[in-house]
């Protein structure tokens, strides 16, 4: 079944339709979640979330971009929404205006530490970080996001940065964390 097929079979809540979506779409999407979420189990309950709002929005999808980028959206706000909500979310300002580089020396690091590393990140830092590095949204946009000023987006950025460059350099995570992300 190609991918119009699947999306008009999930329109029809048709659950073969459905499951086939899930499955060819549930890593790229764990991963996205995984980059907003603090652990593993955290993200599968965001992806869920997703998946039922995806789902449920699915007959909204108008065909124009990229349907893969308009789940990847979804999966971002629901994780940004579940800390909204909570008090994890209070904006930190500083006034920083210079920039933070990690010098590429001989540092070696796998893609599962980085991602631990980005993970265990203070929730406002985190969210900062990954919109705008690895989502590349700018900072006009997080703050509309994240209903906090362009100006304290750019400082929690700076201070993700601060963060992980210590954490790189040092090789330490911030606490003792086990994930398995080898779903």
């Amino acid at each position: 079944m190609n991918l119009d097929q699947l999306i008009k079979g999930c329109i029809k809540q048709n659950r073969k339709s459905q499951e086939e979506l899930y499955n060819l779409y549930y890593k790229i999407l764990f991963v996205t979640s995984l980059k907003y979420c603090t652990n593993d189990s955290e993200a599968e309950d965001n992806l869920h979330d997703a998946f039922i709002e995806i789902f449920t929005h699915i007959k909204n999808y108008k065909g124009s971009g990229s349907f893969e980028g308009w789940m990847k959206r979804i999966t971002i706000n629901k994780a940004i929404s579940r800390y909204r909500d909570s008090s994890f979310l209070t904006p930190i300002k500083d006034d920083i205006s210079q920039d933070v580089f990690v010098e590429e020396n001989e540092i070696d690091l796998s893609l599962d530490y980085m991602l631990l590393l980005i993970q265990e990140l203070p929730h406002q830092y985190r969210l900062v970080f990954n919109l705008y590095e690895l989502d590349e949204y700018s900072h006009k946009e997080i703050a509309i996001m994240l209903s906090i000023s362009e100006s304290t987006s750019k400082s929690n950025l700076h201070r993700a940065k601060i963060i992980l460059k210590e954490k790189i350099t040092s090789k330490k995570p911030f606490h003792n964390h086990k994930s398995n992300h080898g779903k």
